[in-house]
């Protein structure tokens, strides 16, 4: 009778620590279906920032016949060299200043602030044009940095080297939901030039291809929030420790009592 209560309780603690599979599962409630579905979005259309750091290249073929980077001033195989990590990169990018402002050689000063990298692309461009015949100009952001924190395998800050990145594809970068973080609460915090603005997400949620927050922006923040009972399942081997222990001692008070009773 005692063992079948002891059993009896250990069950009872298993089975409320146990996480359904359901809860493992991202955009579960999606129709099994062989067909594809597709779900409407925005791709969102940044605008650089302050503090952004952007990496131009405007090339053009000298009299020699090579490919030479005007900016720069070398040929495109050493340019190739200062392209190698990603320390590199950012000592040959252009940084956004506080007036919005970047300073390219010949070019002099450009207002780059509130505008897509393609907005300056063509803006570069026509500026290029008035100094070079036949050049080729190109501009990305480099500083695309999102943050991942609370329950990932991995947290921490990464960098993007795409134009575009999703929300799976941070969490992805970030080792994944760990085991006691919650798919269905996500929260993205983008910071916005009127303040911080926050979205909630469910990873298990169709609705999330479709959501605002779906493709993330530089500096985004990603929290994945923890179960409500991480704390009991991190020290339920203690638990099952001193419950087994307590057990087992009034156990055998219990026969030691009835044997010299008897």
């Amino acid at each position: 009778m005692k063992q079948t209560y002891r059993i009896f309780i250990f069950s009872i603690i298993v089975l409320s620590s146990c996480t359904s599979t359901e809860k493992l599962s991202y955009l579960y409630n999606l129709p099994e279906s062989s067909e594809p579905q597709y779900f409407s979005f925005d791709v969102p259309d940044y605008k650089v920032q302050y503090r952004d750091i952007l990496y131009i290249t405007a090339k053009a073929m000298n009299a020699q016949g090579s490919i030479e980077d005007l900016l720069l001033g070398v040929g495109s195989y050493n340019q190739s060299a200062y392209l190698r990590d990603e320390a590199s990169q950012y000592i040959i990018g252009y940084d956004v200043n506080e007036d919005g402002n970047i300073f390219l050689p010949i070019v002099g000063e450009l207002q780059v602030a509130d505008k897509t990298i393609e907005q300056i692309r063509i803006l570069l461009q026509s500026e290029i044009d008035k100094y070079f015949n036949n050049t080729y100009v190109d501009c990305k952001l480099l500083s695309f940095k999102f943050t991942v924190m609370g329950e990932a395998k991995s947290p921490g800050t990464y960098i993007n080297y795409n134009n575009y990145l999703t929300v799976l594809e941070a969490i992805g970068r970030a080792g994944g939901v760990g085991d006691y973080g919650r798919r269905d609460r996500v929260l993205v915090v983008r910071p916005s030039e009127g303040g911080s603005k926050t979205y909630r997400i469910n990873l298990q949620d169709k609705a999330l291809l479709s959501s605002e927050a779906y493709f993330l922006q530089p500096n985004d923040v990603v929290i994945i929030e923890s179960v409500e009972h991480k704390v009991f399942n991190m020290n339920l081997p203690t638990f099952s420790f001193i419950l087994t222990t307590l057990t087992s001692a009034i156990t055998t008070t219990l026969l030691l009592i009835n044997f010299f009773g008897n």
